[in-house]
């Protein structure tokens, strides 16, 4: 029966099996006895590649006058020994008696054992501890592509359900107004006698900046002068900015300053082109309410994905240490250091995920104008500091400032995904991630665990 097989595997017919990377431990197997991989010796202890075992069949031969042969008898007991040794040395324990050697050569039972075991992964090339970590990652996987496809189906439903509803109230207050918003825009675009370099300048400049500074001029008030309490009492790390370093302040400001008049102006001369390209950036007509909505979500999407990708990257040691540690010397943020980085980082990280999405859609400066704001004030209130009432939780990006290592998207989708927010949703900060609906502090309602004294 064996030189069957034998004669069958050496003509290529046995069935093949894929074997994934993994250690064979062989001293179980004593004597002339030899484990072969297809026509490959195996040594002791080997490591296995899946360049070398795709579509290959162990087998456990022995050493003879004519060459070697499948082992048999006491062989085939070794080899059934070594089986246990390979699984003991995996941590999985051991098998009971193999197929009957009748219908099945020892091979076949080394290759479907090596097969079902080998298959698994182990920590020595999963990078997972224990099987366990390994079933609990791809669970955790799936659950995450099934939240994902319920998200975006509820919200294709709720952006279906808001086209026939939301926005056609909002389209018919519109044109109930006089076309307020179409009037006032016309005024400004004749203001300007309908120069489009100028009509830019303004929208996706002037107006955007002025929104940022307002805003956080009245943080830095408060940072600095720890007034009005209104604002104070909301702080998110205790203690911490209670007043801000004056000095510190100062630099961030001047490095916020020559960000956006040396990096991000810059940067607009190139996507004014962009846009005057498409055509219609500078149309008298505006967008639709509902369209503007269809933008906003893909800017929205288009900077999770690039800001989370930029924004790993710059945490390679090599990037970090030349590139990155400016932004983070700001372990407990203020709102200014939104744009506090390097200029390289301010390019790639901070400017062109928010650019993108107006460059790709092709989108009406009215468009820009609003979303290049709503971006400046929303990074500023993830970095402020300040867990306010009735906005968005800055909580996430925070905990990224205290911990370096986790929160690295906007969003939170690809952190969850990657399994980067898993220290986070282990803590109190995961448990305060949200919007604040009260005047309560959710530092009182939801407190840090004491640390222990000594």
């Amino acid at each position: 029966m064996y030189s069957e097989h034998w004669a069958e595997w050496q003509q290529g017919a046995v069935p093949a099996l894929t074997v994934t990377r993994c250690w064979l431990h062989m001293t179980c197997l004593g004597g002339d006895s030899q484990l072969l991989l297809g026509n490959t010796p195996l040594l002791n202890p080997h490591k296995v590649s899946p360049a070398v075992v795709k579509g290959e069949e162990l087998y456990c031969v022995q050493r003879t006058s004519t060459g070697l042969q499948p082992a048999g008898g006491e062989q085939r007991d070794g080899a059934q020994r070594s089986c246990n040794c390979l699984l003991s040395y995996a941590g999985l324990g051991t098998i009971g008696e193999p197929p009957d050697t009748a219908s099945s050569p020892v091979s076949d039972c080394t290759a479907w054992l090596m097969h079902s075991f080998c298959g698994q992964q182990m920590k020595r090339d999963s990078g997972y501890s224990t099987m366990a970590a390994h079933q609990e990652q791809e669970e955790k996987l799936w659950v995450a592509v099934k939240m994902s496809a319920l998200v975006l189906g509820s919200a294709l439903l709720i952006f279906t359900a808001l086209m026939n509803s939301v926005p056609w109230c909002m389209q018919k207050i519109w044109d109930s107004s006089g076309y307020f918003w179409q009037t006032t825009w016309l005024k400004l675009y004749y203001l300007f006698d309908g120069r489009e370099w100028s009509l830019f300048l303004f929208g996706a400049a002037l107006v955007p900046s002025l929104a940022f500074w307002c805003f956080n001029g009245i943080l830095m008030v408060a940072d600095v002068t720890g007034k009005p309490t209104f604002i104070t009492r909301y702080r998110i790390q205790l203690g911490k900015n209670d007043p801000v370093d004056i000095q510190k302040l100062r630099q961030a400001i001047y490095t916020a300053l020559f960000n956006q008049f040396f990096v991000s102006f810059p940067m607009l001369v190139p996507m004014f082109y962009v846009m005057k390209w498409w055509g219609n950036t500078f149309s008298k007509e505006l967008p639709t309410f509902q369209w503007f909505l269809v933008e906003l979500s893909i800017f929205t999407l288009i900077e999770e994905i690039l800001f989370y990708y930029s924004h790993r990257l710059a945490h390679v040691p090599l990037l970090y240490k030349h590139i990155h540690k400016k932004h983070h010397e700001w372990t407990a943020p203020i709102g200014v250091v939104s744009i506090y980085a390097h200029p390289l980082e301010h390019i790639f990280s901070n400017t062109l995920p928010v650019m993108t999405g107006p460059m790709l859609m092709g989108s009406h400066v009215v468009s820009i104008t609003v979303w290049f704001s709503l971006a400046l004030i929303t990074t500023s209130i993830s970095h402020c500091g300040y867990h306010l009432p009735f906005l968005p939780s800055p909580e996430f990006h925070d905990f990224h400032h205290l911990k370096f290592n986790q929160c690295y998207g906007v969003l939170g989708v690809l952190d969850y995904l990657h399994g980067t927010d898993d220290v986070f949703r282990q803590s109190k900060a995961y448990e305060r991630h949200r919007v604040l609906l009260s005047l309560t502090p959710l530092s009182k309602s939801i407190p840090d665990i004491p640390k222990r004294a000594g």
